[in-house]
């Protein structure tokens, strides 16, 4: 059965995004079948894989809420070698309205997912800036949570809304999430800010910190830009090498 990784933080410009495709991308190149689901109703993810969210009639919005029962259809197969994505389109936008009058409305993405799983080793689904039920689909889908965390003071005081709601999650609607960990992004060793930052979120959380930071470059937008994952961008790299060591972490979880 597949890991299924929500990678979730309610503030925007964290590298949600750039970690689900450089992350995915990492466990695909070391061979595993990897889903992307895009949850976010930007479809920044969309495309990042050259996937038009204007022209798509069907998406992972079909899937939730317009009883679009062949979920493997939607899904757009071999984006990149062994990894596949689940688009979003701008139907997503109205979804946390439409969501409200849904009944069991926290388990549509789980019960869409379920007939895919089998399919792939990881699923790792990003979710839009904010904890609204489209958030709590991904997390009720989930075995895990990955959080990316900004260098930068503002980005801890939003951390405490983000646990409580992962622990309502794990009452309510999933005892089996568990906290996969906290990457540290747009990280700049050059600044006594991002440095004194890092010092402080290792004191906060302890083990749940990856090793791995990831640095800041101008290269995850260009590869964005080039629509592809900065692994195939530019191979040998920091901002690589940060992604494949974070993969290596998390596979030894």
């Amino acid at each position: 059965m597949a890991r299924v990784i929500a990678v979730a933080n309610q503030k925007g410009g964290v590298g949600k995004t750039t970690t689900v495709i450089n992350l995915g991308a990492a466990f695909a190149e070391k061979g595993h079948r990897v889903l992307l689901v895009d949850l976010d109703p930007q479809a920044a993810l969309t495309a990042a894989y050259g996937i038009d969210p204007f022209s798509l009639e069907r998406s992972v919005y079909h899937v939730m809420l317009a009883q679009e029962m062949n979920v493997d259809g939607v899904i757009h197969k071999d984006v990149r070698a062994r990894l596949d994505i689940l688009p979003a389109n701008l139907d997503l936008a109205g979804a946390e309205v439409e969501l409200i009058a849904q009944v069991g409305r926290e388990y549509l993405l789980r019960e869409a997912l379920a007939s895919v799983q089998s399919n792939y080793e990881f699923i790792l689904i990003d979710c839009g800036p904010s904890l609204g039920l489209l958030t709590i689909n991904a997390l009720t889908a989930a075995t895990e949570v990955l959080v990316p965390l900004l260098c930068e003071y503002l980005s801890l005081r939003g951390m405490g809304i983000l646990f409580d709601t992962i622990r309502r999650v794990r009452d309510r609607t999933n005892p089996r999430l568990k906290v996969l960990g906290i990457v540290i992004t747009i990280f700049d060793s050059r600044t006594l800010h991002s440095r004194e930052v890092l010092e402080e979120v290792k004191a906060m959380f302890g083990d749940y910190v990856f090793k791995t930071p990831i640095r800041k470059s101008i290269r995850f937008s260009e590869a964005v830009a080039a629509q592809m994952p900065i692994l195939e961008y530019v191979p040998n790299h920091p901002g690589t090498d940060a992604y494949r060591h974070l993969a290596e972490e998390i596979l030894h979880e």
